[in-house]
């Protein structure tokens, strides 16, 4: 069990670090140089909504990423717009510019271009849901241990 756990966690942040080449590879094949691939994931995951940076985080995982250095560039380049909320003058608000928007389509027709190629028969709809329901159980059993750990850090205090 231990090493098919270990095995397991390796092959996750390979698959991410992956996934994050195949996203550079399809923004550069459609011209794209003013963002990289972890701003175009940041960018996909606001998509219409309007939020706040720490839902934006709870939303996307952007290992080894500056989420507030990328939101500046994705800013700058008038892929994202942003306000101070008006109730709370501390907190920032963030949507798409029409410009994020029309990036936010081309990515998802990437997505949908790699579900139609996955559905050939490179893996099952229901392979795939049983691979998210493992990740997700190590997600909870990763956020219990999280928790237990603070608990035991705040009891220590």
């Amino acid at each position: 069990m231990k090493r098919a756990y270990l095995d397991a966690v390796a092959l996750i942040e390979k698959l991410h670090r992956q996934f994050l080449e195949v996203i550079k590879i399809e923004i550069d094949r459609l011209g794209v140089r003013d963002i990289n691939n972890v701003q175009a994931l940041i960018l996909y995951n606001i998509g219409g909504a309007e939020l706040t940076v720490g839902e934006l985080t709870l939303r996307g995982y952007y290992l080894g990423s500056n989420v507030t250095y990328n939101l500046k560039k994705l800013v700058e380049f008038d892929y994202v717009a942003q306000a101070r909320a008006p109730r709370d003058r501390r907190s920032v608000r963030i949507k798409l510019t029409p410009k994020g928007a029309a990036m936010h389509a081309k990515i998802d027709e990437i997505f949908a271009r790699h579900v139609g190629e996955l559905s050939r028969g490179v893996i099952r709809p229901e392979q795939l849901k049983v691979a998210e329901d493992t990740l997700r159980r190590l997600e909870n059993f990763w956020g219990n241990c999280l928790a237990q750990s603070a608990n035991v850090l705040t009891t220590a205090a």
